[in-house]
């Protein structure tokens, strides 16, 4: 009896799996509250130079006013002020006037980290990029060392640690370390748990029950870290917030279990089969001791049928054999990119001719339904198909939206951007999620967490160039939509050469993880499979699987 038959007695789902699913949506949450915090601290409100001649005139004044220096007005100091005739000082601009959004004071007003000073903020969000690098690596290692439980809780923490501790910055030094703490955080803190979650499903549930459950709550976290901030009127009390947000998954401790598949990795077996017995009780499930018993027996078999023992088993071990080496680089390669892909659609807000925070909502009401039509895609034709739909499609809107920026007028057109940049962000919401639950589930849980931790870290290291990318569009306005279309079409290229994942067992031994798959073609579309497929393809393991059950069974009875 493998893993996914005592799962399937336990009760996999049951009462149980429906509250990870629930406790992952709300990590889901508090991940897109603190993931955007990064943005919305650093919102640049409309500001102008001081000058005491402007300290009774309205916001529309003082614009006319400055409108003859176009661009550099932010940045220039005036000498005298005379109706309509003005001078411009030769001294540094040293105080601003600002036009607050939705009244919400940014650190970057509070600090008054504009003009000259405006890459100390730019600063301190290489260094949330770099904590997030070090946090992926770092919790990615432990998720397979100390389980996953624990690593979720202690990425969380730092989240937490991070955020309140920036609240007491006052100075570049202070926030860059303490933005630094709080990325360490940024990426562990949901791809742990959604491993842990993942590894307890059914397969049913983690098309549509996983997909929609996070197309909400991202939509919740998106629409709540703007307004959040504009409740909160002040950078500090919205990041302690967002900090106590993440200090609530502490708690998880006392409620989750930690993953059987991984215990069972580690040679726990009597752990794992613990954790089995309590989730059957939550569910409600009776579960009979001897299959308990067939359970035992059948991890003692899959052992000596491995290698190599998968407690000792390594990142490195990924690319020792011919077709788990192709699956993971292509994994590598092709999160790279829609990590990419997905960090540039998703923060690019401003420049838009409307509010960051209208454009912040309007982007989170698409998710929802990216959710769903990625659930329904995925339970009707597969993961591979779903994937290479949304990156297809996605990639020939951005390629189209390229053509339409080459003309001066389009790029002044709000209805224009907002007609290609919402169904851009759908799709690109699709891709992301989809390709992120794809590489878990092609990961041998063996390696999962250290494995999906180096994916996260290449993408992370990928991500380091969306600003610039997002800045290339102040040049040029169409490089960036056909840049990101090159790199979309590659992306669903290379996903067709990926196995297909849905409705299979997925992989837990490095053995599991060479045979997946193997022999499949580029158009092994789940919808063109028959689904009876995987039982001849597993029967000799099974014949080997029951000789061997019946030659453990023979020398435990000896032995007593």
């Amino acid at each position: 009896m493998d893993f996914d038959q005592i799962l399937e007695k336990c009760g996999s789902a049951g009462r149980y799996q429906y509250l990870m699913i629930l406790l992952l949506g709300y990590i889901a949450f508090t991940t897109t509250v603190h993931y955007y915090s990064q943005n919305i601290i650093g919102f640049v409100p409309q500001h102008w130079c001081y000058h005491e001649a402007l300290e009774n005139r309205s916001f529309e004044e003082i614009a006319a006013i400055y409108a003859p220096f176009g661009k550099e007005a932010s940045c220039t100091r005036l000498d005298k002020i005379e109706g309509d005739r003005v001078t411009v000082s030769n001294e540094t601009c040293q105080r601003w006037i600002y036009n607050y959004d939705f009244g919400f004071r940014s650190m970057n007003a509070e600090l008054n980290w504009v003009c000259n000073d405006a890459y100390k903020a730019r600063i301190g969000q290489s260094l949330f990029f770099l904590g997030s690098l070090m946090g992926t690596f770092t919790f990615g290692v432990l998720g397979d060392r100390i389980g996953r439980v624990r690593a979720v809780i202690l990425a969380n923490q730092c989240g937490f640690v991070g955020d309140f501790l920036t609240t007491y910055a006052s100075n570049l030094v202070q926030f860059a370390i303490f933005r630094c703490i709080s990325g360490l955080a940024a990426t562990a803190n949901y791809y742990l748990m959604f491993i842990l979650v993942l590894e307890y499903l059914a397969p049913k549930l983690r098309n549509m029950a996983i997909s929609g459950t996070l197309g909400i709550c991202f939509c919740l976290g998106a629409l709540v870290a703007p307004w959040l901030s504009v409740l909160a009127g002040n950078w500090r009390i919205y990041l302690t917030c967002s900090a106590l947000l993440q200090l609530v998954v502490a708690l998880f401790y006392f409620v989750v279990q930690e993953s059987a598949q991984w215990l069972i990795t580690r040679t726990n077996v009597e752990g794992a089969i613990a954790r089995l017995k309590h989730i059957a009780h939550f569910n409600g499930m009776e579960v009979k001791a001897a299959d308990f018993e067939a359970f035992r027996r059948n991890c003692i078999v899959k052992r000596k049928l491995s290698n190599q023992p998968e407690q000792t088993a390594g990142i490195f071990d990924l690319l020792r054999t011919p077709n788990l080496r192709k699956v993971s680089l292509l994994v590598v390669f092709t999160f790279m990119l829609t990590s990419l892909s997905f960090n540039t659609i998703s923060r690019n807000v401003e420049g838009m001719g409307l509010s960051p925070f209208v454009v912040f909502s309007l982007f989170a009401v698409v998710v929802p339904p990216s959710g769903f039509i990625q659930g329904l895609l995925q339970s009707r034709v597969g993961r591979k198909a779903t994937a290479f739909l949304a990156m297809l499609c996605t990639g020939l809107l951005s390629c189209a939206l390229g053509v339409a920026l080459s003309t001066e007028g389009a790029q002044k057109n709000v209805t224009l951007l907002l007609a290609f940049a919402l169904p851009m962000r759908l799709g690109i919401s699709m891709c992301y999620t989809v390709t992120s639950q794809f590489a878990s589930e092609l990961l041998p849980t063996c390696v999962r967490s250290r494995g999906i931790a180096a994916v996260h870290l290449a993408a992370a290291g990928a991500s380091f160039v969306s600003p610039y990318l997002i800045h290339l569009g102040t040049k040029l306005a169409a490089a960036p939509s056909l840049i990101l279309a090159l790199l979309l079409l590659t992306a669903s290229g290379c996903t067709l050469m990926l196995p297909e994942t849905n409705n299979r067992q997925l992989p837990i031994t490095l053995a599991d993880g060479e045979a997946f798959g193997k022999g499949e073609s580029m158009l092994s579309f789940d919808c063109w499979r028959r689904h009876d497929d995987d039982v001849s393809k597993e029967a000799t393991e099974e014949v080997r699987l029951h000789q061997l059950n019946g030659q453990t069974k023979s020398e435990t009875e000896a032995e007593v």
